[in-house]
Order: structure tokens, then sequence, then C-alpha cells
């Protein structure tokens, strides 16, 4: 996150909700970042890296879906919470498959952005823990050498070490020891554990 504290973008093109919206989250303890359209968070979403987003579903120029549909574009992936003065099914419907993580109809409650925007750091906060798992697991992967990646692609298929041996033209006693390699480096006791790994990686595992 950046600072102590999380960073909550809010657009809306009325500047009374974006004061209001901004003062309820730094009394609760969150830094607030205030936009008056999805173009001007556009501009300067990548170098703020906002933990979550708020925004108006209905604004002039770019609106909530459009601005939703370029930060994916972009590969930006923040949590939105949409908040619109119009209760449109068909909008927020559309919001929720796309990812949003709540969608409030205004007048709405206080504590139910709180709890929305809560939810929506939740979530940030478990992408970033797996993102960083993840290098972690491609910085195994990349330790391998070459014999030792094709010794992992093949065990996590499920080939025996009779069939690697004869796949890769080498014995099967240099099989044992480089899959025994692949072990230590990858951190993992078991076949299931590596299986793991490649499943979280998008190994093909498909014969």
């Amino acid at each position: 996150m950046n600072g102590d504290r999380p960073l909550v973008a809010i657009v809306d093109d009325d500047l009374s909700v974006l004061s209001s919206l901004a003062r309820l989250l730094e009394i609760h303890g969150l830094r607030a970042t205030t936009f008056s359209s999805g173009e001007r968070l556009l501009a300067t979403v990548e170098r703020l890296a906002p933990d979550c987003i708020v925004a108006d579903l209905s604004m002039p120029g770019l609106n909530g879906l459009d601005l939703q549909r370029r930060l994916a574009e972009s590969d930006v992936t923040r949590p939105i919470v949409f908040i619109t003065g119009h209760g449109d099914i068909r909008s927020s419907v559309q919001a929720m498959r796309a990812g949003a993580v709540d969608f409030l109809t205004k007048p709405f409650d206080q504590d139910e952005l709180l709890r929305a925007v809560r939810h929506a750091l939740g979530r940030a906060q478990e992408a970033r823990e797996t993102s960083e798992r993840l290098e972690h697991v491609r910085q195994r992967i990349a330790s391998l050498t070459l014999r030792e990646r094709q010794v992992f692609e093949r065990v996590v298929l499920g080939h025996l070490n009779k069939q690697i041996a004869a796949d890769l033209g080498i014995s099967e006693k240099t099989v044992k020891v480089h899959r025994a390699r692949v072990m230590r480096k990858m951190f993992v006791k078991s076949v299931a554990q590596l299986a793991r790994i490649a499943e979280q990686l998008g190994v093909d595992r498909s014969d």
C-alpha cells in the first residue's frame, strides 16, 4: 500500500460529493485523492497506484463503466466501488460482471460506503499477496537449469522417472538427481505441491 494508510481514489463530477466522501474516508483513517472526471484519473492512476477506486457511474464524458473498461485495458487492476444517483439494474449487472466490488445507489448510508471500501481494500490486499507469492515462485522457476525445467515439466505431468529418462535420453539415476534438485529449489516435499505450483503458473499439464 502507498504510505502508512490505504489510498482511495474518488471519481465524481459533483465537487460537493468529492469533498464529503474524501472527508469521510480521512476521518476513518484512510487517505483520499479526488478526480472530477474519469479522464483525469486515467492520466495519473499508474503513478498514484491507489489501493481502490470509488467512482460515480453516471458522469459526462467517460462514464463509470467506460472508466472500468479503460482501466482493465491498461492492466490497472484496482477494486472499484460504484456509486450512482440512478438505480440502473442493467448497469449494475455489467459493473459487477466486470469485477466491481459493490454498487451503491445515492443517497447511501455512510457505513454502507465504508463497508464497501473496506471490502475493496481487503480484495486489493489479497491480490497483492497473491502477486507476491507468484513472483517468488517465478524466481524459483528461473533458478532451474534447462534440464531441471524439463524434468519439472514432466514430473507435474505425472510421468515416471523411467518415462522421463527415455524422453530426455538420460539415465534414471540422472533423472532422480535432477528431480531432487527441483524439489529442493522449489521448496516442496511432494509431487502434489509441485503440481500446485505448476497450476498457479499456468503450466500446461495436459498430455
